[in-house]
């Protein structure tokens, strides 16, 4: 008999929990990781799920889906790149590579010209990337045309919904 790693039964464990939680339970948890009802709701809907991939593989079908409406909806839940966070919270976690002052206040003015020109806050999937990666991104997504922007957006949200449920399901 083949002994299953252990971080495998964990994440089978955690799909369990997944599985068998309070449908309204589990729809609050995922709109912490997209603020819009109807993508928690239905992710929510897709269950049981076999394992993390499905989840993610469902995650993914769900932001790509997302209207333009429930995007810039979503937007409000972010804050922008390089503002203070809640010290534990998703956000400060995933802009940790924001490390200085000055730094933040580059990428602050670089998120005010951004919300000019595209009407919201510049979304990014910033987990692993440094500040200077973040301003170098902000600076090419300004060449965008509002549509172009908005379909890169709809990605960025895509990728921190998967990083925010691998965290959940401790993978």
């Amino acid at each position: 008999m083949a002994l299953v790693p252990s971080s495998a039964m964990e994440e089978n464990f955690r799909i369990a929990e997944v599985n068998g939680m309070d449908q309204s339970a589990l729809i609050d948890a995922f709109r912490t990781c997209v603020a819009v009802e109807r993508w928690a709701r239905e992710l929510a809907d897709g269950r049981p799920f076999a394992n993390l991939a499905g989840l993610l593989a469902r995650a993914d079908e769900l932001s790509a889906s997302l209207t333009d409406a429930e995007l810039r909806h979503s937007l409000d839940d972010h804050p922008r790149i390089g503002a203070r966070t809640a010290q534990g919270s998703m956000s400060a976690a995933e802009q940790s590579g924001v490390d200085s002052v000055t730094l933040a206040d580059r990428l602050l003015a670089a998120n005010r010209a951004y919300e000019e020109r595209f009407g919201h806050i510049y979304l990014v999937a910033a987990a692993g990337r440094d500040g200077e990666e973040l301003l170098a991104d902000c600076a090419a997504r300004m060449a965008n045309d509002p549509v172009t922007e908005l379909g890169v957006v709809r990605r960025e949200l895509g990728l921190i919904a998967r990083l925010r449920l691998e965290r959940m399901i401790g993978a």
